[in-house]
């Protein structure tokens, strides 16, 4: 089944063009469309889309307003955020929120395409700029639990995902089935009080976890 994706921007000819690109893709379908944070959660309500690919700046209700309410009422629901804004306030914000990902505008017609059914795959498009400047934003505030909560393998996970390696990727580097990388990332999330992959990769930086680079161990589940 195609990823049933909701477009949320206050500009009808940046909709059109972003809905021209996805219907050249046949794991996607533009289900419907809003021109802010409001009309985006009755819309949501009313076509239950697997995806919203949303704005930031809009009249009215912003974009990470849109995305607690929704996130609020609506938790399954997959929000990425699809923006010019490179803000520290932006990413952070959007990312608290819940979202699962974060693009700006500039992004190309395949990447966006390729990185939406990521999505869809249980991935999101995280890169160590976004998890840097998120990390700027999160300077100061308490320190979540520490990594030796993690098991080594857990760690691992962590760290190829704090690369933005999908899950595949993983499977391939560690030498394990992609279920098992998707039960490692659980664990890791419910371990850490985590929401979602990017907010992983955040911590990963966070801790210095990027950087690193245990032996891995085929078959060390």
């Amino acid at each position: 089944m195609p990823l049933r994706v909701l477009l949320v921007d206050d500009h009808a000819l940046f909709r059109r063009g972003v809905a021209a690109t996805l219907a050249h893709r046949p794991g996607l379908q533009v289900v419907g469309e809003a021109g802010d944070g409001l009309e985006a959660l009755e819309r949501a309500r009313e076509l239950q889309p697997d995806l919203i690919l949303m704005d930031i700046s809009m009249p009215g209700c912003t974009g990470v307003q849109a995305v607690q309410a929704i996130k609020r009422e609506l938790p399954a629901i997959k929000v990425v955020m699809l923006t010019v804004s490179d803000v520290d306030d932006d990413l952070f914000g959007a990312v608290r929120a819940g979202a699962e990902g974060y693009l700006l505008k500039d992004v190309g017609a395949d990447e966006l395409c390729d990185l939406l059914e990521g999505v869809q795959r249980g991935e999101a498009p995280v890169s160590r700029v976004l998890a840097a400047k998120i990390l700027h934003a999160l300077r100061g505030e308490a320190d979540p639990p520490a990594p030796q909560t993690l098991t080594l393998r857990e760690i691992e996970v962590l760290q190829l995902i704090a690369e933005g390696l999908a899950n595949a990727d993983i499977a391939a580097r560690l030498c394990v089935t992609e279920n098992t990388v998707k039960m490692h990332l659980r664990h890791i999330l419910d371990k850490l009080h985590l929401e979602n992959r990017v907010q992983a990769a955040v911590y990963a930086v966070r801790h210095g976890l990027e950087t690193a680079s245990p032996e891995t161990s085929p078959g060390a589940d």
